[in-house]
């Protein structure tokens, strides 16, 4: 039975799994039992596993993460003898090598980067790079017949071999590139079409109006055709405009501060003489 730890543990593994997907490889746990992962590999381009399908298993204890599973491989290879545990360093052969931060993931990314060497270990075997290829065209034929593939895997019982979600892209999660009928064109700005009319994101500008404080306005940018113009109604005030405007702002600024200091000299004066 698993532990509380090997349960969230390969409960959050699986997850990320299926969120990011290592190349040629898959896994699957057992609904009845999380310690028991079945898993299949595929064997990548330019090697004698090529087109090839690999069914096997992990048997995590149930101290995992602190220690590392049995594997085993079912499918005949070339490479590994079916139904036997394998040994490599992340197998529970070399319990000292073992790194609790190694994941399903990190396990079938090492353990198809060992079926691609050609070291010997116990649970594999020696056979030429023809033998391997002719047994990675049966392979897929060979898993349909097995019970227990069919029940792992159901998805992937086709006639024909299913991709895995990751058949080793070398750009995944690049954005797809818009078709060229779905670009507008550079002067869509000047069609008549209310469909296609561009406009321009509003901005934030400083305004001031004569006798009024400091304000905050939407500006829309440059003049659209009044007809598709949402912003712009009968009743909004004329906003100044060109140097004259501003020199106009200006001397208004000036006149009134010059009046109100006069005022104030006045008052006092007079305050003074009483």
């Amino acid at each position: 039975m698993a532990s509380k730890a090997a349960q969230k543990r390969l409960s959050k593994e699986y997850i990320n799994m299926q969120r990011e997907p290592p190349p040629f490889v898959w896994a699957a746990p057992d609904e009845k039992n999380i310690l028991t992962c079945e898993f299949t590999l595929r064997g990548p381009p330019d090697s004698p596993y090529a087109g090839g399908e690999y069914h096997g298993v992990l048997l995590f204890p149930a101290e995992y993460p602190f220690k590392p599973p049995g594997i085993k491989m079912y499918t005949p290879s070339g490479r590994f003898q079916p139904d036997k545990k394998i040994c490599f360093s992340m197998s529970d052969f070399h319990p000292g090598t073992w790194n609790p931060a190694w994941s399903v993931a990190t396990i079938l990314t090492g353990l198809l980067s060992f079926m691609l060497s050609d070291e010997m270990t116990t649970g594999s075997v020696t056979s030429s790079d023809s033998h391997k290829r002719t047994l990675a065209a049966k392979s897929h034929s060979f898993n349909l017949i097995q019970a227990r593939f069919r029940e792992a895997f159901p998805d992937y019982c086709t006639p024909t071999l299913k991709d895995l979600p990751n058949m080793g892209e070398q750009e995944r999660g690049k954005p797809d590139t818009p078709s060229t009928s779905t670009l507008q064109p550079a002067n869509a700005a000047l069609s008549p079409n209310p469909s296609t009319l561009a406009v321009p994101m509003p901005q934030l500008v400083l305004r001031r109006t004569p006798g009024a404080p400091l304000q905050l306005a939407m500006n829309a940018g440059p003049a659209i055709p009044e007809l598709h113009n949402p912003i712009t109604h009968a009743n909004k005030p004329p906003v100044p405009q060109g140097w004259a405007a501003s020199w106009r702002e200006v001397i208004w600024e000036k006149w009134r501060w010059g009046v109100l200091i006069a005022l104030a000299v006045i008052v006092s004066k007079i305050s003074s003489a009483y």
